[in-house]
């Protein structure tokens, strides 16, 4: 299985794009899309999904060109977008039973398929309950169950775990690896420990564009030799969050240990230290905006 997106931008009203000239290749597994919010990745998302069309470039699945043939993926295409909504009034069963009659789904098979789901998404005790009287964490986890009902081969998923808790998240994280054995996994979010869970490609969008596909080792390569750690006093660390990309701090009764992305030593009391999958982005992020801006 492999889809392709080939120089695909979208133009909105005012000369705005919301992609520019994007080229992806993507084969079975999970490719992380990570980016900031404004990026890109939900345009690309429902380009993907086929419910908007590219202003330029296209998109192929297995070698047919679905921004001219959308039928040929909508049948196999499972898609969590970001703005999910339910019918407040309908319980999570006759919610999933009326979108697989709306997708053509034989009603037996769909039956069998929802126990499925709501065994394995951790709703089937709520099952009968009204999709309003359940928790966000709940609605993105029945937002899960109607994305997988026709058990598609290419599943995209839009920020799923916004709304889930830590132990909701863990769950997803590995349903996603379960499921990412047969079928091309898109998942798109600004939260780089899901990707860094999940992900086995990943996919850096930035305005529009993308800074870098590659696995997480080539990913995390590049920012060996470029991540610095520090004890800082309380009342100088702010200077250092001016002039540098901070990746993280601790707070402690000795001061502030402070974790930058620099090219060269900031410090002479700073001291390398091994990289993670958001040094590596920051790193990315930060390289690339000194490209957009010089």
């Amino acid at each position: 299985m492999e889809l392709i997106v080939d120089s695909v931008s979208k133009k909105y009203k005012g000369d705005f794009y919301g992609l520019r000239d994007l080229s992806l290749t993507i084969q079975t597994g999970v490719l992380g899309l990570l980016g900031p919010n404004g990026a890109g990745k939900s345009t690309l998302m429902r380009i993907l999904s086929t419910i908007i069309q590219p202003t330029a470039g296209k998109v192929s699945w297995n070698g047919i060109d679905i921004t001219e043939n959308p039928n040929a993926v909508r049948g196999i295409l499972g898609y969590l977008p970001q703005d999910f909504g339910v019918y407040p009034h309908l319980n999570a069963v006759e919610f999933l039973e009326y979108l697989a009659a709306i997708r053509g789904l034989d009603h037996r098979i769909a039956r069998k398929r929802i126990d499925e789901l709501l065994y394995l998404l951790n709703l089937h005790e709520v099952r009968k309950k009204p999709l309003n009287s359940l928790s966000g964490g709940m609605k993105q986890r029945v937002g899960i169950a109607q994305a997988l009902l026709n058990d598609p081969k290419l599943l995209i998923v839009d920020e799923p775990t916004v709304g889930l808790d830590p132990e909701e998240r863990i769950r997803f994280r590995n349903l996603l690896s379960e499921l990412s054995g047969d079928r091309i996994v898109i998942l798109s979010t600004h939260i780089v420990s899901d990707i860094e869970a999940s992900a086995t490609d990943i996919a850096i969008v930035n305005n529009g564009r993308l800074v870098v596909q590659a696995d997480q080792s080539k990913i995390l390569a590049a920012s060996v030799g470029k991540v610095w750690e520090w004890l800082l006093p309380s009342d100088t660390w702010m200077e250092v969050r001016k002039q540098l990309v901070v990746s993280s701090t601790i707070q402690s009764s000795e001061g502030v240990r402070v974790r930058v992305i620099a090219d060269i030593q900031p410090s002479a009391e700073s001291h390398l230290v091994t990289p993670t999958l958001e040094d590596a982005y920051l790193y990315y992020m930060s390289a690339n905006k000194q490209e957009t801006t010089s």
